[in-house]
């Protein structure tokens, strides 16, 4: 039976209400029911365009900005997108500040949307994050009239995942969830659904996917390549947060679960998405019987020059295409099984 969904009223209105999709071909083993929640489908393409509203939004209602302000934020692609799509909507000015990670695509959209673009080309104490960091305070400091939405420690980041993503998820399924995979930097999304989940009384077990070369959750610090996905300093809003389970993936990981995902699900995910993918491989020997979803927050179409060149993953991650295909579970015979199921 067909669900009539109305119009949206804007397109800030259209964000949330994301796909929940099945994955019956992803995982080796047929006991695990796997479902993924598609945040590529939000208007501006991710996860965060969740948080871009809910800040903003706040920051409007609360007086503290109107059409006079210029937003400053640190990204790394993602929450700049969708900043910059919310302040084009209000008519505002916005700044991203982003380091040479981030993916050349995600800037030109943010461009295409009135952003001014603001790169920092030096770490800051072998760290990009603390640069853009202090990057954005001289430009608050320089700035009239500006605001800082601050992603990293904004209560609206968790929130605007409490009421909108996690909640889709428990309605969807019913309550009826085991285990929920959620890629980690800023940790909003995790936190989110970890407080939506217990204030529910789930027994829903929380898995934060971190990256290696992560300083959060106690990590060290290390080169990580995949945008998006851990952080190179704590973040306030990381601070003192534990989840059921901590998993970390390297960015080689992160390129095998998105050619996984597109070989075997025909769907085109991005970095941390594959990451989330992979940990649930990694552990589906003990997930038997168990109802899981993976919050996957961005598309692979912003990818198509780092994850899925071949020459980028041989030249950054010193990995050849055949070890990407045998270690993906990528072969003539599993394509034809796939296409047959």
């Amino acid at each position: 039976m067909c669900t009539v969904v109305p119009p949206a009223k804007n397109v800030l209105d259209a964000i949330g209400n994301t796909p929940l999709i099945q994955l019956s071909r992803y995982l080796d083993v047929a006991d695990v029911t796997l479902f993924a929640k598609l945040e590529a489908s939000n208007p501006g393409g991710s996860a965060k365009d969740r948080p871009a509203h809910e800040m903003i939004r706040q920051a409007i209602e609360r007086g503290e900005i109107d059409r006079n302000t210029t937003v400053i934020e640190s990204s790394s692609g993602n929450m700049g997108i969708g900043l910059a799509q919310v302040c084009r909507y209000y008519g505002m000015r916005f700044i991203g500040v982003v380091d040479p990670r981030a993916q050349r695509q995600n800037i030109e959209i943010m461009q295409a949307l009135g952003a001014e673009i603001d790169l920092v080309d030096q770490p800051l104490e072998g760290d990009f994050l603390a640069a853009r960091l202090a990057r954005v305070c001289y430009l608050l400091e320089t700035t009239p009239d500006s605001y800082w939405p601050n992603q990293y420690s904004n209560p609206a980041n968790p929130l605007s995942h409490r009421i909108g993503t996690v909640r889709e998820i428990d309605e969807a399924l019913g309550g009826h969830l085991d285990y929920l995979f959620v890629a980690t930097s800023s940790t909003g999304a995790a936190q989110g659904c970890r407080d939506f989940l217990r204030s529910m009384n789930r027994s829903t077990q929380i898995v934060a996917v971190d990256s290696a070369g992560s300083v959060l959750f106690g990590g060290t610090a290390g080169a990580r390549m995949i945008p998006g996905l851990g952080a190179g300093r704590v973040p306030p809003l990381a601070r003192n947060q534990t989840f059921d389970h901590i998993a970390r993936v390297s960015d080689l990981d992160c390129v095998i679960g998105c050619r996984r995902m597109a070989h075997r699900e025909a769907m085109l995910v991005g970095g941390s998405a594959g990451g989330v993918l992979e940990t649930v491989r990694r552990m589906q020997s003990q997930l038997s019987g168990k109802v899981c979803a993976a919050i996957l927050h961005d598309s692979g179409t912003r990818y198509l020059q780092t994850i899925f060149n071949d020459q980028w993953v041989a030249n950054q991650l010193g990995c050849d295409p055949e070890t990407i295909r045998q270690r993906a579970g990528i072969t003539n015979a599993t394509e034809k099984k796939a296409v047959m199921s």
